[in-house]
């Protein structure tokens, strides 16, 4: 028998997979690039900053008279001096403050949400906080003035309500329903199975939360706290408009303030561009950038200290 003839195919279209390789380069390099972007614009702003404050870095900065001063008089024409220990005290006792109220808040509600909370009670309140979350910085300090300041003075009976509480109360809000977020997400992650075996052995609904639920989120409370202390340091509009913006070290709750983000966008734009004062803001920026990222450094050596663990 003769073998059947077999008849040739088709031949491939080269031009068509040409194209879909191309194509499919194109979008593996959109997506790298997508991923990546985020480091490149840090590394950008960083060069920025760093190129705009690199000739007072390099001139007038007395290192002892910057961090141990708190003197703050760069528009002297006799003697300036810039002396940012004021600063760093402002921003660090706003942001403290701002913590001691959203932290309790913030985990609180994220507890509520996550493990009380069902249906379409658990849904409203997400968007709810995350609604917060939307309200600009600029109208939180309007409150601060309009609703704050005169609340403060009746309840302590002082002079001024623009000060270290007005704005770490009105920071704390702000920063937590982003915290609240990220809280809840990190406690949902625990699985199922965990509250199942602890209600199994006759744990209570709060002992299951405070002994099973909390200490395997840990992670991610700890990020959201972290998120929050950064939101802190980096919020400018409403603790300029809520701080008082006196220069100085607090000794009380009431205190006046002035936080590092409030001083360059209150002097930056009258700042001659090239001088002296105009440098020494943008090197308050790299002080920013370091603090923010030795804040981010801490977080990741604590989520991995407690994975190992």
């Amino acid at each position: 028998m003769l073998a059947k003839r077999v008849k040739p195919s088709a031949p491939m279209d080269l031009d068509h997979r040409g194209r879909d390789w191309y194509v499919d380069k194109a979008v593996t390099f959109l997506v790298f690039m997508g991923g990546i972007s985020a480091i490149i614009f840090i590394i950008g702003i960083f060069i920025f900053i760093t190129k705009e404050g690199v000739g007072f870095i390099a001139g007038p900065l007395n290192v002892r008279e910057f961090l141990g001063s708190v003197t703050w008089r760069p528009t002297s024409a006799q003697n300036p001096m810039y002396g940012v220990l004021g600063l760093i005290a402002g921003t660090a006792s706003v942001t403290g403050l701002a913590m001691v109220v959203s932290v309790p808040f913030s985990l609180g509600a994220a507890i509520f949400i996550g493990e009380f909370a069902t249906g379409r009670l658990r849904e409203s309140l997400k968007v709810l906080v995350e609604l917060l979350a939307a309200i600009p910085s600029v109208v939180w300090g309007f409150i601060g003035l309009s609703i704050m300041n005169p609340l403060i003075i009746d309840m302590f009976d002082v002079p001024v309500g623009i000060g270290v509480l007005n704005s770490g109360i009105i920071l704390g809000l702000m920063a937590a329903p982003i915290m609240t977020t990220i809280a809840e997400d990190a406690l949902r992650a625990v699985p199922d199975t965990y509250r199942e075996a602890a209600e199994a052995m006759g744990a209570t609904k709060w002992q299951v939360i405070f002994r099973v639920v909390l200490p395997a989120g840990k992670n991610g409370l700890v990020a959201a706290v972290l998120l929050g202390v950064g939101r802190g340091f980096g919020e400018t509009m409403a603790v300029l408009m809520a701080s008082g913006n006196a220069i100085q070290i607090p000794t009380s709750p009431f205190d006046s303030v002035r936080a590092i983000t409030a001083t360059i966008a209150a002097e930056l734009g009258d700042a001659p561009v090239g001088s002296d004062h105009y440098r020494a803001l943008f090197t308050l920026g790299i002080l920013l950038f370091v603090v923010t990222f030795i804040i981010n450094l801490t977080a990741d050596l604590v989520v991995k200290g407690a994975r190992r663990t």
